[in-house]
């Protein structure tokens, strides 16, 4: 029976395949099918499906054969300077909104232990399969869903490491997806958080409402750098380093897909942050009461998962910062990156790439 042809079918059979009709429609968008036999010549790789898909990252198949992906390949790509500086060695990581895989690859070829990637859809596992084929590359893959219940659909897993990049700016709610991973991280593992921010000094989110700043239908938060450090201190992810790069930088030949709409009258950029789990929140007044009435606070983050994971030993080499690490501070008065990057520092994935 062909599924795409669900509206012709008798309503209460065309309801019981519509769950299967959309998965079969994503895996198509993304020529999601895993092949059982790839290109192996230049020639044959070009001339593919598996080439000419869109790719959000650039990634080099066969030798000189990359793939064209969303970013200009001298766009600098922060959390991969920060993952850099964790020492994985040896330690299970956990990858949000994984795309093709680029982290990782990277991730496992530094000698991460387990590298589990997970995403909201199958949009990208044909890709993904494709990645793992051709850069050796073993690392699981999950498809999840809305990440809100992550606690659930991981429960028993815990991870040294855990990659958030990209993903805030796309959720309604941006604190319920941070509840949900927290308990996944082990005591004293590493948070990687890379979203949309502006420079406003007052802890507030700017809803994108009518596309105001940012065209993307998928993007809904813009949050103050003092809010998303006020709001992971309040999770008990503490701030220990960053790496930050303002939307002008975009205003360069090339990136005019990427402005889309930019609102550049407001200070905004894109951070980088990385987290250590800690087992208390570093508290003000109010976030103390906070703690003690709230049930969502008391709720939603697992704290009992949380508490029983086991202490990591993974290690961060810290860039020159002052102490005590202050995120509004450190941005405020930090050397911003700008393009353009070197290829090891961008976007683009390639055969020979360590980290």
């Amino acid at each position: 029976m062909d599924t795409t042809r669900v509206a012709s079918l008798p309503a209460p059979l065309a309801s019981a395949l519509e769950p299967l009709r959309r998965r079969r429609a994503t895996l198509r968008y993304s020529t999601g099918r895993v092949r059982r036999r790839y290109p192996e010549t230049a020639d044959e790789l070009r001339a593919s499906e598996l080439f000419g898909a869109w790719w959000y990252y650039g990634v080099e198949l066969l030798p000189g054969v990359v793939t064209e992906g969303l970013f200009p390949p001298e766009m600098p790509m922060l959390p991969r300077l920060l993952l850099r500086r964790c020492s994985v060695d040896g330690m299970s990581c956990l990858d949000l909104g994984a795309m093709e895989g680029l982290v990782p690859v990277l991730l496992r070829r530094r000698g991460a232990r387990e590298v589990l990637a997970v995403d909201a859809t199958y949009h990208c596992l044909g890709k993904i399969a494709a990645v793992q084929h051709y850069h050796g590359a073993d690392f699981a893959f999950r498809n999840v869903g809305l990440m809100y219940s992550l606690d659930e659909q991981l429960g028993g897993k815990s991870f040294d490491l855990v990659n958030c990049s990209g993903l805030l700016y796309h959720v309604l709610s941006p604190l319920s997806l941070l509840a949900s991973l927290r308990p996944l991280v082990k005591r004293g593992g590493l948070v990687v958080v890379s979203t949309n921010v502006t420079l406003d000094s007052d802890p507030v989110a700017d809803f994108n409402a009518g596309g105001r700043m940012h065209a993307d239908g998928n993007t809904f938060w813009f949050f103050s750098v003092t809010l998303l450090e006020y709001v992971l201190r309040y999770l008990r992810l503490r701030p220990i380093d960053c790496e930050f790069m303002p939307n002008h930088a975009w205003a360069r030949p090339g990136y005019a897909h990427l402005r889309r709409r930019v609102d550049f009258r407001k200070e905004s950029g894109y951070l980088s942050v990385v987290c250590r789990a800690v087992d208390e929140a570093d508290a003000d007044a109010w976030m103390a009461e906070s703690l003690r009435v709230s049930p969502d606070y008391r709720a939603l983050p697992d704290w009992r998962m949380a508490a029983a994971q086991p202490r990591s030993e993974i290690r961060y080499r810290a860039s020159a910062r002052a102490e005590p690490f202050n995120l509004t501070h450190a941005v405020r008065t930090g050397t911003p990156i700008m393009p353009p990057a070197q290829t090891g520092d961008s976007h683009v994935l390639t055969l020979d790439a360590a980290s």
